[in-house]
């Protein structure tokens, strides 16, 4: 035994290279992911576009992947994040679904926008709502930014904490 075998270290066996199938199942394990995401993930990892798609296959055709879940995924994610159904449509459209999946997942969501909306202002504005016509334009600014369609957008500046059900906040 020389000074050479001493300074490398030995290992029981030689680590393979994962496949593309192994790499995809890696990725969903952490989260859902959409097809597109996933393909382009992996060619990103240095795999070959087509072993990439084929590997998106394989694992759709065994359900480890769905664009479905992936979509009502986001969608809840996002809803509950405090984002408005403007704001996630788009953001599913970048994830290569199509649109009767966007709409069926946005629709799907058995929350209120609305009362999501509500909650924003109230967190921003405290329970009693933007005082005055300056601060209800800067609620109506960040509500539309965050991707609230205009009437929820006007029954969350322009409420009265009295006809909510739970009487506020």
């Amino acid at each position: 035994m020389d000074d050479d075998d001493l300074a490398r270290p030995r290992s029981r066996r030689a680590r393979r290279e994962p496949t593309p199938v192994q790499r995809a199942l890696g990725l969903l394990v952490r989260r859902e992911h959409s097809r597109k995401e996933l393909t382009r993930k992996l060619s990103a990892r240095g795999v070959d576009p087509d072993a990439a798609r084929a590997a998106v296959d394989k694992l759709a055709d065994e359900g480890w992947q769905n664009d479905v879940r992936f979509a009502e995924s986001l969608v809840r994610q996002r809803a509950l994040s405090g984002y408005g159904p403007v704001h996630i449509r788009a953001e599913l459209g970048t994830h290569g679904l199509d649109s009767d999946l966007i709409a069926t997942a946005v629709a799907g969501w058995d929350g209120d926008w609305a009362e999501n909306a509500r909650e924003l202002v109230c967190r921003r504005y405290g329970e009693a709502g933007p005082d005055g016509l300056e601060q209800r334009r800067k609620a109506a600014a960040m509500l539309a930014r965050r991707g609230f369609p205009a009437d929820c957008i006007r029954s969350a500046t322009r409420y009265d904490p009295e006809d909510w059900e739970g009487g506020g906040c």
